[in-house]
């Protein structure tokens, strides 16, 4: 369940144009839409944060947004931290900017963090968010599953999917132009300057954004998670940072200003970093549900991506949907309704007749579909398992015509009951903030790491450290630790 951030080559662009790219208002249609579809998108990330944490990441967005030449900019903008492990950060038409309390893992001051939100707040101030929406419109990125499975056969999945966009879903899925990513960093970096921060932050916030890729890279496939979330929307390129920090250097400011490392770290203490296990973990191939006490093993080399309502599931040979819950009625019932909720009628899908079994001890039933699309013959499949009365859980899965579930046979044959044992030993990650003593190396902190591997790769990513870095008493760092078992 993962956003960075672009400068037009003048550095003189701060200056001038950037200012000529931004609004004196909000559109307040943009403000009434924002405002609906508000409450989908939390419910999609996985809820929004409250207490101290929210609070003060909303204080800092409406002290950098101050700055944005908006009218009434401290009070139409609204900042929202997600209890989201994709590391992410996007804004809306409307005024509302929304944070992942997963990026946040990886800054290291309130300066980097002010960065973040003068960037989003820049897209919302140059309508880049608009625009980015109305090329959603064009595109026709249509329903969940479309956006989940459409590469699995290309643009032509839009013939089969026809539910209508989530609006969420494309903010994940459509990235801004090169262009207005550079126009957003340089806005970023004016707000926080104006603001009192250390404009640089512009630039070693972008440098642990393309750490975070350069591991992410290296240990995809052992994880088994989907690419990032920001790798994707807001591409990095190598002479990014260069150029952040030329522009801040021209403001007069570089290496002045606010930091606040001290304060950002005391808030940072104690999240969450990668998954809620009320939302379910993925820990290597497996996907563990403590509370719904249930887990499935995906084949080799396929990727998860957790959310609140379903888990992705990716590889070379199809996607695939995990979700379901409470439901009263017959398999045979349910399979159909999930079949036309794909569809909403528009698209006929031809469906093998329902076909019982039993998995690992639970009732279960299967159907296997076929449609015709821009790009050739696709297989959709659905297994559907009855856990009790009450509830049903499903796969949906895509794959080439001819191929049916194959593919994932292994996947719907692994859905299994796990005890109460298992699931009280399922332990988050969270974020401690160590103060370094006499003796302390990287290798000896990067050892209390709660990974089984990279683990000194992913400590000195985490604090933005050189790996040979000599570590000094009382300089604070961060490690990701266990924290208590549930209970």
């Amino acid at each position: 369940m993962r956003t960075p951030i672009l400068l037009l080559a003048a550095a003189s662009v701060l200056a001038t144009g950037v200012a000529h790219a931004q609004s004196n208002a909000l559109n307040q249609r943009d403000v009434a839409e924002a405002a609906r579809q508000h409450p989908e998108v939390v419910q999609e990330f996985g809820g929004a944060e409250t207490g101290p944490r929210a609070a003060y990441v909303e204080r800092i967005g409406r002290k950098v947004a101050a700055y944005s030449g908006t009218t009434n900019a401290s009070q139409v903008y609204r900042f929202t931290t997600l209890n989201s492990a994709v590391e992410n950060a996007f804004a809306v038409p409307g005024g509302y900017v929304y944070i992942t309390r997963q990026l946040m893992a990886l800054m290291n001051d309130e300066a980097e963090l002010a960065f973040v939100v003068g960037h989003e707040t820049g897209h919302i101030a140059a309508n880049h968010s608009r625009k980015r929406q109305q090329a959603s419109t064009k595109n026709s990125v249509l329903g969940v599953l479309g956006v989940l499975l459409g590469s699995v056969v290309g643009g032509g999945f839009g013939d089969l999917i026809a539910q209508g966009a989530q609006y969420s879903s494309q903010l994940r899925t459509l990235g801004f132009s090169r262009d207005q990513e550079y126009q957003a960093d340089q806005l970023g970096i004016r707000y926080i300057t104006s603001a009192g921060y250390d404009p640089l932050a512009s630039a070693s916030m972008l440098s642990a954004l393309g750490r975070a890729s350069a591991l992410e890279a290296r240990v995809q496939g052992r994880d088994n998670r989907s690419t990032p979330e920001w790798a994707s929307t807001h591409p990095l390129s190598q002479n990014r940072v260069t150029q952040a920090s030329n522009v801040a250097r021209q403001t007069g400011r570089a290496g002045n200003g606010l930091r606040n490392r001290d304060a950002f770290l005391s808030q940072l203490a104690g999240v969450y970093v990668d998954d809620d296990p009320a939302q379910g973990i993925i820990d290597g191939r497996s996907f563990t549900h403590p509370d719904l006490r249930l887990q499935f093993v995906v084949p080799t080399g396929y990727m998860m991506q957790n959310s609140t309502s379903a888990v992705a599931i990716e590889g070379s040979a199809g996607k695939a949907q995990f979700s379901g819950g409470r439901y009263t009625g017959d398999l045979q019932t349910y399979v159909q309704r999930v079949i036309y909720g794909l569809t909403k009628g528009r698209t006929q899908v031809q469906m093998s007749p329902l076909q019982r079994t039993t998995i690992n001890g639970i009732p279960a039933a299967y159907s296997i579909g076929r449609a015709q699309t821009s790009s050739g013959m696709v297989d959709v499949s659905v297994m559907a398992y009855q856990w009790d009365r009450d509830t049903v859980y499903h796969f949906v899965t895509l794959t080439r015509g001819g191929q049916g579930l194959n593919p994932f046979a292994s996947m719907v044959n692994s859905l299994r009951r796990i005890t109460p044992t298992e699931a009280a030993s399922i332990r988050p990650r969270i974020i401690r903030v160590h103060t370094v003593t006499r003796g302390d190396t990287i290798q000896s902190l990067a050892n209390q790491m709660a990974y089984r591997d990279f683990k000194a790769e992913r400590f000195v990513s985490l604090n933005g450290l050189a790996a040979n870095a000599a570590l000094v008493p009382g300089q604070k760092v961060k490690l990701v630790v266990y924290g208590a078992r549930r209970t």
